[in-house]
């Protein structure tokens, strides 16, 4: 997705643990590390607002938007891409006819 999440690197900078994180804010450690591996469609804001409050931090410091999407490390991310089924119509079944030989 365009939007990716610094979650980890918030919680390294400021030496919390997922599990510590997780008991201060009231989240499961199942949806945390889903947050903090950018596994999830949407958030919401009482949950922007805790993992904010906790780790003093502004939503600018979690979460980040790559402008025409789909940048990685300052690379095009084709597995994100093509994970997300961001191809569709037409270049989907041009895309998977090309491979049927």
């Amino acid at each position: 997705m365009p939007i990716l999440t610094k979650l980890e690197v918030v919680m390294a900078d400021r030496r919390v643990s997922l599990t510590e994180l997780s008991n201060k804010v009231g989240i499961t450690l199942a949806n945390l590390s889903n947050i903090k591996r950018g596994k999830v469609r949407a958030i919401r804001f009482s949950t922007l607002n805790a993992l904010c409050e906790h780790l003093r931090c502004q939503p600018a410091d979690l979460l980040e938007y790559t402008p025409g999407g789909w940048i990685k490390g300052g690379e095009l991310d084709l597995i994100g891409i093509l994970k997300n089924k961001h191809l569709s119509g037409p270049e989907k079944k041009q895309h998977n006819s090309s491979h049927s030989d």
